[in-house]
């Protein structure tokens, strides 16, 4: 039996970000099946066994722990085969596009991307490239930095002695930040040599290297968020997150503990800036999907911090006014990976005719 669905939502993962995956990714499946959608939800389990069953799409299954019973499945050409819990062949699902929920990880640091590649569906989010590439603190600031994009002042180390010999070229106070991993997770600030080792101690236990940055003060968190659609980009208005202590923490952005002002209260030349530059990072990348950019702003220095390819929500309160709105902003990243998708699979693959030139039994090792 083959079932035909519009679109496959992938989320979890193997990451601390899963439980955050988890809200995102039933949210989308949600609004798409309410915009009419047929939708095969999938979720990774943090073990990294992926589940394939439409009640995937129901939080509640997450919060009470009923995930027993539900097939898995293994992704082949054009869809996916759904699995028994021998592994035998339930059904063949046909899908027409992934959108990628997963925060963290290796869901949001190519590997989804790669999945749909290989598998060749449409890929309705962030590609390859940047997806690995913005997954890494350190890599993001070489690419911005190569765009000639305002960074903080930081260094890079993969091990304690790295970070402490070289972090007095920044001068105290310092945040620590562990390399590939987001939603404010790891990430501790240093005054002295004492809590630079104790935040040294919490990231390293977390991730193999370590970005440490000037701490900039005052400053403001400002975040804007783009997609691509009908050929050009398009642009949120900005919003300001304040935070409750010195730094954006996990519960100022899950817990209710931070509070956010949308749109943020910026003057007219910092606004343009800030939207200028999101808009000509994503275009000379030529990005996909729905990216979050993460600004702070230290009187009228501006620089990016951060860039999410796979954003809480998919910034669904950046990008549109309520989920029925949303819906509609899945609806053109779909159509605009459908359209690529055509694009690319019009080119010709040339087959050389090498293996003509090659005698029998040349490859073999005596």
């Amino acid at each position: 039996m083959v079932r035909e669905y519009d679109i496959s939502v992938i989320f979890g993962g193997v990451s601390s970000e899963n439980e955050v995956s988890v809200i995102t990714g039933t949210m989308a499946c949600n609004v798409l099946k309410k915009g009419g959608k047929s939708v095969l939800p999938v979720y990774i389990t943090q073990e990294g066994e992926m589940l394939a069953d439409e009640r995937l799409a129901d939080i509640a299954l997450y919060k009470e722990g009923r995930l027993g019973g539900m097939s898995s499945l293994s992704f082949v050409r054009g869809g996916a085969l759904i699995l028994n819990a021998r592994g035998k062949v339930k059904s063949r699902a046909k899908i027409g596009v992934i959108l990628n929920c997963c925060h963290g990880g290796d869901g949001e640091g190519g590997a989804i991307a790669a999945l749909a590649a290989l598998a060749g569906i449409p890929f309705a989010s962030a590609g390859l490239f940047e997806s690995a590439a913005f997954m890494d603190k350190y890599l993001t600031k070489l690419i911005l930095s190569g765009l000639g994009v305002g960074i903080v002042p930081y260094v890079y180390a993969r091990s304690r002695r790295d970070a402490l010999s070289s972090v007095g070229a920044l001068g105290y106070p310092v945040i620590v930040k562990p390399s590939t991993l987001g939603s404010s997770i790891g990430i501790s600030r240093a005054d002295d040599e004492e809590s630079l080792s104790a935040a040294l101690d919490v990231a390293f236990s977390l991730d193999s290297s370590v970005i440490i940055e000037r701490y900039v003060s005052p400053r403001r968190e400002i975040n804007c968020a783009a997609y691509y659609e009908g050929g050009k980009v398009v642009l949120s208005p900005c919003e300001e997150v304040f935070t409750s202590g010195d730094l954006l923490s996990y519960s100022d952005k899950y817990s209710g503990g931070g509070r956010r002002q949308f749109p943020a209260d910026l003057d007219e030349e910092s606004k343009n800036f800030i939207l200028n530059q999101t808009a000509r990072v994503y275009g000379a990348l030529n990005m996909r999907g729905i990216v979050r950019f993460d600004y702070i702003m230290c009187g009228k220095d501006i620089y990016i911090s951060e860039i999410n390819t796979v954003p809480g929500s998919l910034s669904q309160y950046l990008v549109s006014a309520d989920y029925s709105s949303f819906c509609r902003v899945l609806e053109k990243i779909i159509a605009t990976a459908r359209a690529d998708f055509a694009e690319k699979t019009s080119k010709r693959i040339i087959r050389t005719g090498i293996l003509n030139n090659i005698v029998p039994n040349a490859c073999k090792i005596k």
